[in-house]
Formats: structure tokens, sequence, C-alpha cells
């Protein structure tokens, strides 16, 4: 398993990948190149994209195929981005889940709610209707411990 910086070659099988999810593929092309996946034998088998917006992001289109899941790829996939957010100066990023609560606190995110969302994110595809008013929003700043169990 290769966890690699997505190249416009993968831009059609992460959409696959999306689509089979159920996730949102608005905005993914705009930014795909702050994509990441991961490649097994040729084939994406993950992908994480973030959007940013000077210190803040937004971590959006976590996925990990089915045949995949349960092998530690989406673990891989979100500790790459933070390092990669860290390293670009981000100082909090934001997510929105409606599957997906229970995981991201290992990684530091904790629940938030909208109104403490930053204008420019709010902006974005992921909150004006690719994700349903429903979703949970989630926050993480950098400085809290990165994987906790």
């Amino acid at each position: 398993m290769r966890i690699r910086n997505a190249t416009n070659a993968d831009l059609c099988a992460v959409g696959s990948l999306l689509s089979a999810s159920d996730l949102p593929l608005d905005g993914v092309r705009d930014n795909f190149s702050s994509f990441i996946v991961a490649e097994d034998e040729g084939k994406i088998a993950g992908a994480i994209g973030l959007e940013e917006f000077g210190s803040t992001a937004l971590l959006r289109s976590a996925v990990v195929s089915a045949e995949h899941r349960g092998n530690g790829i989406g673990r891989r996939l979100v500790e790459q981005l933070l390092d990669h957010a860290q390293d670009a100066g981000i100082d909090e990023i934001y997510l929105l889940t409606t599957t997906a609560e229970k995981y991201f606190p290992r990684f530091g995110f904790a629940r938030t709610t909208r109104a403490a969302v930053p204008d420019a994110l709010t902006a974005s595809a992921e909150f004006q209707g690719a994700c349903p008013d429903t979703a949970v929003v989630m926050t993480r700043r950098f400085g809290t411990r990165r994987v906790l169990g």
C-alpha cells in the first residue's frame, strides 16, 4: 500500500469511490491538487482531501473502498493529511460527517457547532449543500495530541 499525492489521472477513480460511498463530489475537481490517495497494486483504495482557507482548512472526502476497510488505510490517510496541514501552517481543521462522528476523535477532533465555523469555510461547496444540514461539524486545533488510541 502506497500513500501519495493524487494526480489528475486519479480523479475518475476517486470520484467513483466517493460515489460508491454516497459522499459528495461537489468541489472535488476544484481542490483535487490537495488530495492524497492510497494506492494498492495500481488501484486507488482510498482518498482524502483538504480545502485550505488561509490558516484554517476543511478536511473533505475521506473515503476507503469497501474491500480495503479495516486495514488502517483511513488512519494512514488522515495522519498524512494532518501532517501536511500542520507543515502548511494550518492552525485549525474542520470537517462535516454523517457517518464518522465516532472515528475522528482519535485524531483530536471534537464536535462543534456550525455557528463556530469561520465564514470562509461556510461558503465552501461542502457547507453550501453538498453535505446535509444534519451533518455533524467537528474541529481540531493543532497543538492537541494527534492520535489518541
